[in-house]
């Protein structure tokens, strides 16, 4: 593995417990063993450093809902693959909001990266909405988009088990609009 990726491996658990500027670059490359210098080599800085673990966080994410069969359940297995990612990552809410929130009026370039990464994922949403229905529905892939945001946030507070009521409301969801289309 090159030092990159091992900076990345990383920084990640320690951006994911401890957040993003609030901490100390020291700390967030301790569990790579890189020096500083090492650090600017490969990201150019710690912005630089916080792009590439979202954009690997994003990536991997999208990569492990891509994997899941999800053909004969488009909708649903969005949420079993958002339970196992939750399940071997944690539950901590959404790594890209918490960046997000904390870079808002800091950085417009994490900002905006953050924006096209949910923008991405929007767009699997209305993706899997259209292999369920068979026709696009905006409104619809907002809403199940908001349940699988919401079920990502509610995790962090509850437990993984509340992955299983969002993923039923949302089908009752794609249940309504086969209905209403008939």
């Amino acid at each position: 593995m090159d030092k990159r990726t091992e900076i990345i491996i990383g920084a990640t658990p320690v951006f994911e417990a401890e957040g993003f500027r609030g901490i100390g670059i020291d700390r967030v490359i301790a569990p790579s063993g890189a020096s500083t210098r090492t650090l600017y080599k490969h990201f150019g800085s710690r912005d630089g450093l916080v792009t590439a673990v979202l954009e690997a966080r994003h990536h991997g994410f999208m990569q492990q809902l891509e994997a899941e069969p999800w053909q004969d359940d488009p909708v649903g297995s969005m949420f079993d693959s958002l339970q196992l990612w939750l399940t071997s990552h944690g539950a901590r809410g959404c790594m890209l909001l918490r960046a997000r929130s904390e870079y808002a009026g800091a950085s417009e370039e994490i900002v905006e990266l953050v924006r096209r990464q949910k923008s991405e994922f929007v767009a699997e949403v209305q993706r899997r909405i259209l292999a369920a229905l068979g026709r696009h529905d905006a409104k619809l892939s907002t809403q199940v988009w908001l349940l699988f945001e919401g079920a990502t946030a509610s995790a962090s507070v509850v437990g993984v088990s509340v992955i299983e009521d969002a993923k039923e409301a949302a089908l009752s969801l794609i249940a309504s609009a086969q209905a209403g289309k008939k």
